[in-house]
């Protein structure tokens, strides 16, 4: 009898976990997982809350975990011991990161230079086998270069500072009825910032087209070409790709910046998980 697997992709605000039984296929998404800001108790105690409901009967065998922050051996620990603390008498537990997630779903068995913007962001060259480089995030505070946490602390600089015009100051008003001081205890005093930050991307989807939207959008994602995909050699000789809701939603950005760069646009996906499904079986 073939092995029960479950696969999860994790960021940061969201996971998708699918759970593979022969032909058969069951998806769940519950809230992100990130081990930076949740221990083994807490990242066990939402999936027992938001996972189990929909697969408990289902006599997992093997577990396979794409995380964010799990390049971290300690988080990665954290990560695992959860997972066998849920899951009893696993055959397999493998638990890896999420730049591993996007190197296999976007190329398989090829080589090329994986990207991933979402809430954070990373980047690696993937050697078809292996990740042969690997470019850090450095997290929401220091870095993350054209994630969404990226994106919309700009955008919470332009409203806060008074540099959006009129026009976006109302729509920003309109949308989200927030003080400076609701940001403020939002960002420095609660937890789980990068979410929050992350949050108000929607607002640059839905001002395409005006000015300063756009240079919020060409200036944060060519922050990532310049700090991230320029570092490796490979970018001007394989493809970039590219996985993650930013790279989703603004991929007419990215591939401009491509062509800017003179590198060759890969794939672009909004997630990995079909690839990943692919690969596992």
């Amino acid at each position: 009898m073939a092995s029960v697997k479950l696969i999860a992709d994790s960021g940061a605000t969201k996971a998708e976990w699918c759970l593979l039984q022969g032909k058969k296929t069951t998806t769940v998404f519950t809230q992100g997982i990130s081990p930076y800001f949740l221990n083994t108790r807490q990242i066990a105690e939402i999936l027992e809350k938001e996972l189990l409901p929909f697969i408990e009967k289902a006599g997992v065998d093997e577990v396979y975990y794409y995380g964010t922050g799990c390049i971290n051996p300690n988080n990665n620990l954290i990560v695992k011991n959860a997972l066998k603390l849920v899951f009893k008498g696993l055959s397999k537990v493998e638990v890896t990161h999420d730049v591993m997630a996007a190197a296999r779903a976007l190329y398989g068995d090829d080589k090329g230079v994986a990207c991933i913007l979402g809430t954070g962001s990373s980047s690696c060259y993937y050697n078809g086998k292996k990740i042969s480089v690997n470019r850090p995030g450095l997290g929401y505070v220091l870095g993350d270069e054209g994630s969404g946490a990226y994106l919309g602390r700009k955008v919470l600089q332009y409203f806060m500072y008074g540099t959006f015009d009129d026009e976006l100051m109302e729509q920003f008003n309109t949308k989200y009825h927030l003080s400076a001081s609701e940001i403020l205890d939002n960002v420095y005093k609660k937890p789980l910032a990068n979410r929050y930050l992350a949050s108000f991307t929607p607002f640059l989807s839905e001002n395409r087209g005006h000015y300063m939207i756009e240079n919020i959008l060409e200036d944060g994602l060519n922050d990532f070409f310049f700090q991230h995909i320029c570092k490796f050699k490979e970018s001007w000789t394989m493809p970039v790709s590219f996985v993650g809701g930013i790279s989703f939603y603004f991929q007419d950005v990215l591939t401009q910046l491509c062509h800017s760069y003179e590198f060759t646009p890969g794939k672009i996906l909004k997630n990995p998980m079909e690839g990943l499904v692919a690969y596992h079986r």
